[in-house]
């Protein structure tokens, strides 16, 4: 063995310097033990092998793999808690926010900083929100001149139950409709201000750049595959709840309240339904006043905090790309009621 180190190579015309036998027999489990040494090379790799840390136990392993699975699991955790608070605005929800119904996810690409306003608020102040935004939405959609309308907002404003037609969703959609008095009005879709993209914590044995910084780096013609791979890797994007039943009657192209003068003898309505994923297509149009009922509907649910939420969510649809005005409007509501 030590001749044949010395040598190292061995050309194809020279004589073989060494060979080696292995033997295996079976045997009770023991400590390693030399038998024999005969060369320096051995004694060097024995010796190489005694310094070595002994190897884990059983019972070492179990907790090396316990604290691996737990170090997983909390670093998913950290993740999915990331994700959100950038989702909820940079902060993270409390409980009431996690458990409200209603359009909440909705309205939560719109502004968040006032989804937390209004949870810190008290009760009086979230009805008043919704009181104001149903008001607007029917303002905006030209609804407020019609008695059933008015009544409906009277009983809101009083703290009563909502008079008929909207006691019931078949009727009220049907009042809409064949009520000659409706105006028709469309809007543009409300689209949700940009947002930076969603960067996930770097977990604790990671080191470097996130993924995007990484693929900036990148130069030549490289950089546009790092670039899709990136992309690709990237969770997808928050996307709206779809609406509730009656703001789905609302999007735009909806059959036009005042073509339809004679309705079916069913009590259905056809209303067109058009659900779109991911971004809103501005060039899309939606009729006010089939988006501004869900606003008055909204604001009489049980939990203020949803009924401000609903209503909320539904005079942003019915404002269209003007919600930034109706926005501005809700936040000084709520900030005068902290003063």
């Amino acid at each position: 063995m030590d001749r044949a180190g010395e040598e190292d190579t061995r050309l194809d015309d020279e004589p073989q310097l060494d060979c080696y036998l292995l033997q295996f027999w079976p045997a009770p489990t023991e400590p390693d033990r030399v038998l024999k040494q005969t060369s320096l090379s051995a004694a060097n790799w024995h010796r190489y092998a005694r310094e070595l840390p002994p190897p884990p136990t059983p019972a070492e392993r179990a907790e090396a793999e316990r604290l691996a699975r737990l170090a997983e699991e909390t670093a998913q955790r950290e993740r999915l808690l990331a994700r959100e608070r950038w989702e909820w605005g940079g902060r993270s929800p409390s409980q009431a926010l996690r458990d409200v119904g209603g359009n909440v996810r909705g309205l939560l690409l719109f502004d968040p900083a006032l989804l937390h306003a209004l949870d810190a608020s008290g009760p009086a102040t979230r009805r008043a929100v919704a009181l104001l935004a149903a008001r607007r939405a029917c303002e905006a959609a030209g609804l407020t001149p019609l008695d059933w309308v008015a009544d409906a907002l009277t009983a809101l404003a009083e703290g009563r139950p909502l008079p008929p037609p909207f006691d019931d969703d078949a009727r009220m959609w049907q009042t809409l409709a064949t009520d000659p008095r409706v105006p028709d009005r469309t809007v543009g879709r409300a689209v949700p201000p940009e947002r930076p993209p969603f960067r996930p914590p770097l977990s604790p044995g990671d080191r470097g750049l996130h993924p995007e910084e990484a693929a900036q780096a990148v130069v030549g013609p490289a950089a546009a595959v790092a670039r899709t791979v990136t992309a690709q890797a990237q969770p997808p994007p928050a996307v709206a709840e779809p609406p509730a039943a009656e703001a789905e009657r609302s999007i735009a192209e909806a059959e036009s309240p005042t073509t339809m003068a004679n309705p079916p003898a069913s009590d259905s309505t056809p209303h067109t339904v058009m659900i779109s994923i991911g971004r809103p297509d501005p060039s899309l149009r939606i009729s006010q006043p089939h988006a501004a009922l869900p606003a008055v509907t909204g604001a009489a649910e049980s939990d203020p905090l949803q009924a401000a939420f609903d209503a909320m969510y539904a005079a942003v649809v019915t404002y269209g790309e003007d919600y930034p005005a109706l926005l501005r409007e809700v936040w000084s509501v709520v900030e005068g009621r902290r003063s």
